[in-house]
């Protein structure tokens, strides 16, 4: 076997393989007597038909299979005895000229994993968020939650932000009715952004019993093509303005979020550890995201395109099924839409063994125990969803790339200077 390697642009490669026919040829012969003493064909007793027919009916696929085997099997002894590392996979390609020869040729093209070259990080900086968590963050966490269970009671008074409004009402748009622009006992909190925001603005301060017409101008960006942009008149009949109704932070509250005792102040202590646990995982992904940036901006390499192709690809998929499990209507995606992000992830993939391989940064075993047992704090049965992650070398395997991702996070930390930011709770949480 002749396995020529030619290196081409950037990490392209090519290796030119020859098959010999004979040795090609032969093993067809073999598989096609061994077929035919049992494959079933029209006119013959299974295992029956002359090994003539056999080959006429299946000769090109038992050939095409052969051939393909063959050239994996000599294109994996070439990669070996080249000492390669291939990324993607190879495209064969017959050379030309071949009729009538002893041997045939083939060039596969590949790529090869790059080399990932890391500058120094001992003069670069990253941020790191220090939160002080307090009782104050969990008050307004249990206002959150008695939001979530809030009732509404009808107020003889004008309507604020926060009331729900219920009422009928009728746009036009040149004095014309447009399709949904009609509603009868409609009913709306304003602020919480359901309708427009110029529509929700025009409740406030409305009884109950009130009429109001008002005018507004579509968003360029609405929904609905042929009203973008344009101007419209409504008129509201309003029905019923209620005030919201909180329930109040009792042995009933607590209970109704899985404190069976209904103490509040366990209540209280767990809604400050649920907490303190998000707080840990914000703070951790963005000192992850500040890392990981910093990793690019350090690294030198080149991009294999098949890697980023195969992602790109995935990452469409991904969506696709996403929007469909979702309801929601697919549209035409183009890879265009995935090439940025894939070739982020294709990026820091390489980075990240790099690192992982040079400095020898396994996952521990006590380190995957740690992070499932702090996935499963969320869940009512934790011990449960331990023993679901454990059953699955798949899921095992994620959390093995979370310690991983860990790791590389705090050597970059441990090489860099990291500064501790104070950072308010509202801020980490993006709410600021």
């Amino acid at each position: 076997m002749q396995a020529n390697l030619e290196v081409l642009e950037g990490l392209v490669r090519r290796l030119d393989i020859s098959v010999p026919m004979d040795q090609l040829e032969a093993e067809v012969q073999s598989r096609l007597k061994r077929l035919a003493r049992n494959v079933k064909m029209d006119g013959f007793r299974p295992g029956k038909a002359p090994l003539s027919a056999v080959a006429r009916q299946h000769a090109p696929g038992v050939r095409q299979d052969v051939l393909g085997e063959t050239l994996q099997n000599r294109f994996s002894e070439a990669v070996q005895a080249h000492q390669l590392k291939i990324a993607g996979y190879p495209r064969f390609e017959p050379k030309a000229g071949q009729a009538g020869t002893t041997e045939m040729t083939f060039s596969a093209s590949f790529e090869v994993y790059p080399e990932v070259k890391i500058d120094d990080l001992s003069t670069s900086k990253i941020s790191r968020a220090v939160v002080d968590l307090g009782d104050a963050e969990v008050m307004k966490t249990l206002e959150v939650l008695q939001k979530q269970r809030r009732t509404f009671a009808s107020a003889d008074r004008a309507a604020v932000e926060g009331d729900l409004v219920r009422f009928d009402y009728q746009g036009t748009v040149d004095g014309v009715a447009f399709e949904g622009g009609k509603g009868e006992d409609f009913a709306a909190v304003i602020g919480e952004g359901r309708l427009l925001k110029d529509f929700e603005q025009n409740l406030i301060g409305v009884k109950a019993g009130d009429s109001k017409g008002f005018d507004l101008t579509f968003p360029a960006e609405y929904g609905a093509k042929e009203l973008a942009g344009k101007a419209a008149h409504f008129e509201v009949q309003v029905k019923d303005v209620q005030a919201p109704v909180l329930p109040a932070v009792d042995a009933e509250f607590a209970k109704a979020l899985g404190v069976e005792n209904g103490d509040v102040e366990k209540l209280k202590s767990e809604v400050k550890a649920n907490l303190e646990l998000e707080v840990k995982r914000r703070v951790q992904a963005k000192l992850k995201e500040r890392a990981m940036d910093l990793l690019i901006q350090k690294s030198t390499l080149d991009l294999p395109q098949s890697l980023v192709a195969m992602e790109t690809e995935r990452l469409m998929k991904m969506t696709e099924a996403d929007m469909q499990s979702r309801g929601v209507q697919t549209m035409k995606l183009s890879a265009d839409m995935f090439t940025g992000q894939a070739e982020r992830r294709v990026r820091l993939g390489l980075i990240l063994a790099e690192i992982v391989q040079a400095n020898q940064l396994t996952a521990r075993p006590e380190q995957i125990r740690a992070l499932i047992a702090e996935q499963a704090q969320s869940y009512e049965d934790p011990e449960q969803v331990v023993q679901w992650y454990y059953q699955s070398p798949e899921r095992l395997h994620e959390i093995e790339s979370l310690a991983l991702e860990e790791n590389v996070v705090g050597w970059v930390a441990g090489q860099s200077q990291v500064e501790d930011v104070t950072t308010s709770f509202e801020e980490l949480m993006g709410r600021a």
